[in-house]
């Protein structure tokens, strides 16, 4: 099936056939590789660049990995910068359970509200500001608790 093995077995034998094809494979995709691919999901096709730039770290060596199972591809090139893009297979979407790339979940629901990210970037707007250093030695000098204050630091008259 799409140029790869489908196999199938009689229930009873499922098992053992099972750990035969699957041995050695069955470590889980770490966080990072799910983000990745996340990324690499809803953005195809996509550069390493581009998901580094999204995600805020490096990911060749995760990308390396998407492609080493088969879950990414190589979708040609980007014609502005000459960069690699990148789609998922569909080994990918056989894993997940959907048939096509217009049943992955909208992403709506899990990104923050506009009115809620303008409530916080208000709230930082509007925030005290950290007291400023370049204040004058005179304004600068405080008295220490239960100390005398010194003759610089008396009023005058």
């Amino acid at each position: 099936m799409a140029g790869g093995w489908r196999f199938y077995t009689r229930e009873e034998y499922a098992v053992v056939v099972e750990g035969f094809v699957l041995e050695g494979q069955q470590a889980r995709l770490t966080q990072a590789a799910l983000e990745t691919l996340a990324v690499v999901a809803y953005k195809q096709p996509v550069s390493r660049a581009r998901v580094s730039a999204i995600r805020g770290v490096n990911v060749d060596g995760v990308m390396r990995t998407l492609l080493t199972r088969g879950l990414v591809e190589e979708a040609g090139q980007d014609h502005e910068t000459g960069a690699n893009l990148y789609r998922t297979t569909g080994y990918f979407l056989e894993r997940i359970g959907v048939s096509s790339l217009d049943d992955l979940p909208e992403l709506a629901p899990y990104l923050p509200d506009m009115a809620d990210l303008e409530d916080e970037l208000e709230a930082v707007a509007s925030s005290p500001a950290e007291p400023a250093q370049e204040q004058s030695a005179e304004t600068s000098v405080e008295a220490q608790p239960g100390s005398e204050p010194s003759a610089a630091e008396e009023p005058t008259a």
